[in-house]
């Protein structure tokens, strides 16, 4: 078992290996030939200019003043200047929300750490229970509740402390769900104009022999609402199509690779072989065999932009449907549209950047039975992947590792060996376990058919987070305590077993120190570090950069990934709330990684990172309910753990906080919930009617006249402006005759129409005339 000394050589490893990715991130930043990598939120915003076209040629790549090095980490608090207002305007609401759950990790545990080292870890200490049994414990364990004899009166103590850290987990959340309630308000109340507050995304379109989607939708909604209805762009599927787009952007990339390459060397022209990845096949011109493949491509996108617009099998039996206010889309968006609650259905559609166009074009009959496949995949991911983690977990420890190697007990018993292996392997063992998850999780949840990124993201997160409750969490105590204790079973009663399992729980904190340093210490130190955007703008700039363009897409800035770090926090909020009772050791590391993180990526919000949506913190209820979540599993945890020890006296007061719990969040769903998922019709109409005193003549339709477009529609995307592009749907269309008898009750003509498809039918015949 770990001893203090080799917790204090692990954390001082780790600390040393979070320390060398600081200066080496000191350095790199400093150098001008970096400064894309480091700062690329300001090059997009058009607020930073390279240094690389000032200066001798030496200062353009090397920074040689010393004096800056001397402040290598003056970062830190000039990450924490920036107010949270000038936050929000510089990154977004979700940016700073998300920033938010480091910090109410910092203001749960910091409480909860001193008076757990002030009350708790003198009573554990004081007791000589371990060092009276036959148990394999480590000097941490007499810090923590296995130390305290069974049936003693000291575990009134840990009752006490149980009901006053839920008070105060519970005062925290509640007042950081209103804080967020109150700024997620006030941010759609004062942000500016956007398409996705006027619009809804209408589902399910019922079938009509008589009328094409286009028509059926513009009929319904100028029926049903006839004084707000503004516009609807239907959807197509145009999957194939950005298919095409996307392999002709990886071919053009190839393309100005070997052009620069035969610029720069013009005495051969540069060959490849056409076999697979280049190992094989005729060696033949690299730049005519890429140009021939860009003509070819730029062909098929051309055919496949025609059938979109031609033939009816690519409309979706979906739309974009705009009102004229802000309330008459709120008013649609949370209500049903039809007697039948099946078809016709609204919600409010993703701003622009956040539509997942893929999955619009799956039929909306078949998102339950891919939901319910997903469903069955993901069980088996989860519980299939337990084998491999009890595999780990055996071998998580000096004795285990032994035992299943004899041989290596010479080399393992070396101080500095030993050392190693219990501060590094099983966090980093682990770690290699989980790394390819959030990818296989993200799959899933777009086979399941969400229409946005941030829905995408919000479900894998929670298929991250139960993901790693079960093996992570559980794997780890049930797992590892089985192994690790399976010579005390062997040689047990039946009845003596609960104990163990009960008194070994609290042991596995060791693990979890080691954990907590590794995944999370190294873990965000190397986030600061952008190792791999470091050596990918590189190579991208030597091989494929020819002018300023190429350059800024050649950036790399990233996203928060909300789908990979939310969860991982939320694991550390798990552990923390289990083990306070527990063992309250952990306390101290898992509040240096909520430290250490805040101030990191609030510095990676501010000057690297470009969110792919703003969702305006929809995500909290989530970031809530997991926390209340981690808290009732500690309650039940220190129920079953306090039961193995003689202390039923303490039962029926333990069974009222998982009742108080749920009944706490029961009160903040109803209370606060509501702001994340509807828009209170008071706010849309105190919005319209400034907007209209602001603006009196202002032109919505036109405004959004193409903010729902297919992207692939755009011009340019494909690098052949001669295609259909945007304009095209752009253009007024024709009016459309009412052709079903069930539609002539339209209270006026079809004026309203922003269908591109019988407009792109128009162009066609145009351009053939």
């Amino acid at each position: 078992m770990a001893t203090l000394s080799d917790i204090g050589v692990a954390a001082a490893i780790n600390i040393l290996s979070a320390f060398a990715f600081f200066v080496a991130f000191a350095v790199l930043r400093l150098q001008p030939v970096n400064d894309r990598v480091y700062f690329p939120k300001w090059y997009l915003k058009g607020l930073r200019n390279t240094p690389l076209h000032s200066g001798t040629l030496v200062h353009r790549f090397v920074n040689l003043d010393f004096r800056s090095y001397l402040r290598f980490l003056d970062w830190m608090p000039a990450a924490l200047q920036m107010p949270e207002a000038e936050l929000i305007d510089h990154a977004g609401l979700d940016s700073a929300v998300y920033l938010r759950i480091y910090l109410t990790g910092i203001k749960i545990f910091v409480p909860i750490a001193f008076i757990a080292f002030t009350v708790m870890v003198p009573v554990n200490w004081t007791n000589r229970t371990l060092e009276q049994s036959n148990l394999t414990y480590s000097d941490l364990d007499k810090l923590s509740i296995s130390n305290i004899p069974r049936g003693s009166q000291r575990f009134w103590t840990h009752l006490v402390m149980a009901y006053m850290f839920t008070f105060w987990t519970c005062y925290v959340l509640k007042r950081e769900y209103e804080i967020v309630a109150s700024m997620r308000l006030h941010f759609l109340a004062s942000e500016h104009r956007r398409p996705d507050q006027f619009t809804v995304l209408v589902r399910n379109v019922p079938p009509d022999p008589d009328e094409s989607v286009s028509e059926l939708v513009e009929h319904f909604f100028m029926v049903n609402h006839p004084d707000h209805y503004l516009t609807h762009q239907v959807v197509y599927n145009a999957n194939k199509l950005s298919e095409l787009v996307s392999e002709k952007k990886k071919k053009q990339n190839w393309l100005d690779y070997y052009q620069l390459k035969f610029a720069r060397k013009q005495l051969e022209r540069p060959r490849f072989k056409g076999g697979f990845l280049g190992c094989y096949g005729e060696s033949v011109d690299a730049i005519d065999f890429y140009s021939s493949e860009i003509e070819r491509l730029s062909r098929e996108i051309s055919t496949e932009r025609t059938n979109i617009i031609s033939k009816s099998k690519y409309i979706v039996p979906a739309a974009f449907v705009s009102f004229k206010t802000r309330w008459a889309a709120a008013v649609c968006a949370q209500t049903q549209q039809s007697r039948n609650p099946t078809i016709w259905l609204t919600e409010w559609a993703p701003e622009p950047r956040d539509v997942y166009w893929d999955n619009l074009a799956i039929p909306y009959v078949s998102l339950a039975i891919r939901k319910l496949v997903v469903g069955v995949a993901f069980f088996f991911l989860t519980f299939f992947f337990m084998i491999p983690i009890a595999f780990v977990q055996s071998l998580a420890n000096i004795e285990g590792i032994e035992k299943v190697f004899p041989f290596l007990k010479t080399i393992i018993e070396m101080k500095a060996v030993k050392s190693f292996i219990q501060g590094f392997l099983p966090g980093i063992a682990l770690k290699i376990f989980l790394i390819f998850l959030p990818s296989i999780l993200m799959l899933m949840s777009k086979f399941e058919g969400f229409g946005s990124i941030s829905a995408l993201e919000r479900r894998s997160a929670t298929r991250y987070y139960i993901f790693q409750f079960i093996n992570v969490f559980l794997g780890s105590i049930i797992t590892g305590t089985a192994f690790q204790q399976l010579n005390n079973f062997l040689h047990q009663s039946a009845n003596d077993i609960p104990k163990t399992v009960g008194v070994s729980i609290p042991m596995k904190a060791t693990f979890f120190i080691t954990y907590i340093m590794v995944d999370g210490w190294a873990g965000v130190a190397g986030e600061i570090l952008r190792l791999k955007p470091l050596i990918m703008f590189h190579l991208k700039n030597f091989f494929l950069v020819k002018t300023e363009k190429d350059r800024e897409e050649a950036m790399d800035p990233g996203s928060l990934g909300f789908n990979t770090g939310e969860p991982q926090i939320q694991l550390y909020f798990l552990l923390g709330l289990v083990y306070a009772v527990v063992s309250p050791i952990l306390l101290p590391f898992i509040i240096v990684f909520f430290t250490l993180a805040y101030v990191v990526y609030r510095h990676q919000i501010i000057n690297v990172y470009n969110q792919e949506y703003e969702s305006a913190a929809a995500f909290w209820p989530d970031v809530h309910g997991r926390i209340v979540t981690a808290l009732i599993v500690s309650q039940l945890l220190l129920m079953g753990l306090l039961s193995t020890k003689r202390a039923s006296h303490s039962t029926p007061l333990l069974i009222t906080l998982p009742i108080l719990t749920i009944w706490f969040h029961l009160f903040c769903k109803g209370r606060y919930e509501p702001a994340f998922i509807r828009y209170p019709l008071q706010e849309a109409m105190m919005k319209d009617t400034l907007e209209r005193t602001k603006e009196p003549n202002l032109n919505l339709k036109q405004y959004l006249h193409n903010a729902y477009i297919h992207p692939v529609f755009n011009a340019g995307d494909d690098g052949d402006d001669s295609d259909t592009g945007s304009e095209d749907l752009e253009q007024q269309p024709t009016l459309v005759p009412t052709k079903r008898q069930s539609s002539r009750n339209t209270p006026r003509p079809s004026q309203k129409s922003q269908s591109s498809r019988y407009l792109l039918s128009e162009v066609e015949l145009k351009s053939q005339v």
